[in-house]
């Protein structure tokens, strides 16, 4: 069974309501937790990655599917954190390079 990469539960409605009722410093905090939270997932998959295929090269009872299924969902989520970080990174660097 494969379960999903992301939680569901983080993502929120946005409505009009919500727009514009939270302080800089509430959002800044809010950002900074969903960032932690999301570098976590990361890290969980790529233990559980190892963890698989230590189970697998220490002749434990595994199934190599699952052993590849960790190891590539590991894989997919550290690439697309890093393409997240490249995008963040050249959006910050387009707004230096902007003339006020």
């Amino acid at each position: 069974m494969i379960n999903k990469i992301s939680n569901p539960s983080m993502i929120q409605p946005i409505n009009s309501t919500s727009i514009g009722k939270s302080s800089p410093a509430e959002s800044k905090e809010s950002f900074a937790t969903f960032l932690k939270e999301s570098i976590d997932n990361v890290n969980r998959a790529q233990v559980q990655s190892d963890v698989a295929t230590q189970k697998l090269a220490n002749g434990e009872k595994i199934d190599l599917h699952e052993v590849m299924i960790a190891s590539q969902k590991a894989s997919i989520t550290l690439q697309a954190t890093i393409e997240v970080r490249n995008k963040v990174i050249e959006a910050y660097q387009e707004v230096m390079r902007m003339q006020v």
